[in-house]
């Protein structure tokens, strides 16, 4: 390793170091040493000292321990004559430098508690630096780099010339679906900052985070890396060899620094290095070319910012896959949750104001002509901005193993797929959809009949082993957008009837979904038709859809065989493939119970329901719900506790639809157990719970659950239930 690198790498780590130990001493004088710390609404303690030491850092005291072994981390500065290598002391050096920062940013939470966005996806009023993504955000946006939706993230450091070049660079970023951690200055200026002058929406939602203003906040992106090794790929706390393979293996992470390299700069390249993270730079420092922690080289220097994304991407061994879509503007995963707000928009459809409705509908192959978008009616060549039309948009799908019931799964994806689009936002589906087209997007010559393209191409290349031809009609006069509308809701009527109208015994067959074994190796979903994915993406249709696209793939067809007990829902064929599927360490698995052989879960699941024995119930709780459960544990704190595939009676986690599912929790007393859920989630399924309540001959049953406002310990609950006669005070006992 260079001996410039290694000595400024040292110099620098010292530098931080130092910081760190006077923030400490500092604190420990100001807060005191039981002041709590850590990062807002996260369940891994200080991330990178969790992952690599075990230390969970959760009081000011606890920062002395990790102090300590920084000092014994970091080697003297680098003499003139030094005859051993420089590479281990360098990295030795780094790692302690992400321990010093993370102690450094813990301290700020408590000294600047409004420097960062806490629970925001974006910037907002008062700040525009996010800092660490708390763990809702974490969980949604983690489990892209599992599935690989997201391969990987770049790191910027630093600030590009100037703001048309920053923009050049982080669209080619969001075009390779990756996402962009920003932070550190160069020369007063600030890679997130340029974003903003040249008008690109920066946010979690948008992949591009601006973490902070300096290098310190460098260790969000590393501690982001080391949550997705614990959470989603099974790997314990102080087990830094597997998390620093898992992610070399798996995050395709570099750094981009941008701007003259400092002491503290080259510090966090070294650490950085430890995960197999690579460094790119834009002026002529030292390079360190020979393979060996990274997969190729660990820092390449004087790339011009024309070539600089390009060659991140080779030097780190990243294999990017982007769909090509024949439209004028970007495409992918990166703008999906772009927003386009009042002033940005050229023509907006649906969302209340107009008619809007979208339909993919099957045909014969004789009636459809492969590829044929058609507008019927004003396209946004014949509008002035800030125009509202009314909106159809129908799919005509034709297949020789094209079936019905592959229809819903289609229509599904137009919401993904037309978001992917730079410029275009999409929200709802069926006759709720909203559609907005931003200004930028018409200049680059995009039109109604670009979201036909959109769907022509995609359609093709995500389904098209299922079916041979796709044409699009669009259609923005009133009266036809009317008609089409009337069409449209009688098939959502039919496909509701007949989903709904499934049962678990009407059919002979379930699937499996193993898509998350990649991080949570024991894990095995079973999705009957009452029992949905425990993630929402996934219903028995759907699995069903998947196993027809791709025969090889996670969703397998199981043949439930012999019912072994009815209530509880066991069934040999699906024990048999459950412990063959979790390599023997799930035998049994109930379909209907928390409390007898629960089925598994990854982490992933939308909500999860624990046991309340004073109650005589159980609880639900959505990962949405920040706050404390009567359960004593926040959603962040269960899903550690049950997720990476363990079987934990008691605990489930399950979906929001499967809750007003028929065989929801049958085998502990069904729907009648619940007793308490968060408000905006007992709002959000409200008519479904009511029309279950009616069924079960408890009309008002969803006044009788308890929420946050009413109850947030057990004994406010126990209050509550018995007040209102809630059914499970007299049901027989859970445990």
């Amino acid at each position: 390793m260079s001996k410039i690198i290694a000595s400024a790498a040292i110099r620098g780590a010292h530098k931080i170091f130092n910081m760190a130990e006077q923030k400490y001493r500092e604190a420990l004088e100001k807060f005191g040493p039981g002041q709590e710390v850590g990062f807002p609404n996260t369940a891994y303690y200080l991330p990178i000292i969790y992952a690599i030491t075990g230390i969970g850092v959760s009081k000011i005291e606890d920062m002395k321990r990790v102090l300590d072994i920084c000092k014994k981390l970091i080697p003297p500065p680098v003499r003139e004559n030094v005859p051993l290598p420089y590479l281990a002391p360098a990295l030795d050096a780094g790692m302690a430098t992400f321990f010093a920062e993370e102690i450094i940013e813990a301290i700020r939470y408590l000294e600047e508690p409004d420097r960062y966005a806490i629970n925001s996806e974006d910037p907002n009023d008062k700040t525009i630096w996010l800092g660490a993504a708390n763990d809702v955000i974490f969980r949604k946006r983690g489990v892209e780099f599992v599935d690989g939706t997201a391969p990987g993230f770049a790191a910027i450091v630093g600030a590009a010339p100037d703001a048309a070049t920053a923009a050049k660079i982080a669209l080619e970023l969001q075009e390779k679906n990756l996402y962009v951690f920003m932070c550190g200055e160069n020369g007063g200026k600030r890679f997130t900052q340029q974003l903003q002058e040249a008008g690109v929406q920066v946010g979690w939602s948008t992949r591009l985070a601006s973490l902070g203003p300096d290098i310190y906040q460098a260790v969000f992106a590393i501690g982001f890396a080391c949550r997705v090794a614990m959470a989603f790929g099974g790997i314990k706390p102080g087990d830094f060899r597997r998390n620093l393979i898992y992610n070399k293996d798996r995050t395709y992470a570099f750094v981009l620094a941008l701007g003259d390299v400092t002491d503290e700069w080259y510090a966090n390249a070294a650490g950085a290095i430890n995960w197999g993270f690579p460094t790119i730079a834009d002026t002529p420092i030292p390079q360190v070319l020979p393979t060996g922690i990274c997969t190729y080289e660990h820092v390449v220097s004087n790339i011009p910012h024309d070539q600089i994304v390009q060659k991140a991407v080779e030097v780190r061994g990243l294999k990017v896959q982007v769909a090509k879509v024949p439209i004028p503007v970007s495409y992918g995963p990166a703008f999906e949750g772009e927003r386009v707000r009042g002033k940005d928009i050229y023509l907006e459809v649906g969302g209340g104001k107009t008619l809007a409705v979208e339909w993919t509908t099957t045909r014969r192959m004789e009636e459809v002509e492969d590829g044929k978008i058609e507008v019927i009616g004003s396209d946004v060549g014949e509008v002035t901005a800030g125009t509202r039309l009314n909106f159809a948009m129908v799919a005509e799908v034709a297949g020789r193993n094209f079936q019905e019931d592959f229809e819903p799964i289609l229509e599904r994806q137009n919401h993904h797929l037309i978001n992917q689009a730079q410029g275009i936002m999409h929200i709802g589906q069926r006759d709720i959809a909203w559609i907005r087209i931003s200004k930028q997007a018409v200049e680059k010559g995009f039109t109604l009949k670009d979201i036909g393209k959109i769907i022509h191409a995609k359609y093709h290349q995500d389904f098209g082993a299922i079916f041979d031809k796709v044409q699009v009609k669009i259609y923005t006069e009133e009266e036809k957008v009317r008609e089409i509308l009337d069409k449209a809701r009688a098939t959502y009527a039919h496909r509701d009837a007949r989903v709904e109208g499934m049962t678990d015994e009407s059919i002979d067959t379930f699937y499996s979904c193993i898509l998350c074994q990649s991080f949570a190796p024991n894990h095995v979903c079973i999705v009957s038709p009452e029992r949905t994915g425990l993630c929402g993406a996934y219903n028995w249709l759907d699995c069903r859809a998947a196993y027809e696209i791709n025969p090889e793939g996670p969703n397998q067809p199981v043949v439930k065989g012999q019912c072994i007990d009815e209530k509880l829902g066991q069934f040999t064929g699906c024990n048999d493939y459950v412990k063959k599927a979790s390599r023997q360490k799930v035998e049994n698995v109930s379909f209907y119970s928390l409390m007898v052989d629960p089925m598994t879960t990854c982490g992933c699941c939308e909500c999860i329901a624990a046991i309340l024995p004073m109650c005589n119930g159980i609880m639900t709780v959505d990962r949405d719900f920040n706050d404390m459960t009567p359960c004593g544990m926040k959603f962040t704190t269960l899903a550690g506790s049950i997720g990476g595939g363990a079987q934990t009676p008691g605990f489930l986690g399950h979906s929001k639809y499967n809750i007003t599912q028929r065989k929801f929790l049958k085998g502990d007393g069904g729907l009648s157990r619940i007793v308490w859920m968060p408000k905006r989630l007992k709002e959000e399924i409200y008519e479904r719970l009511q029309k279950r309540g009616e069924e079960l001959g408890i009309p008002d049953f969803p006044d009788m659950i308890a929420d946050e406002t009413v109850a947030m310990t057990e004994d406010e609950v126990i209050a509550y239930i018995t007040e209102k006669g809630h059914p499970c005070v007299a049901m027989e006992p859970l445990m």
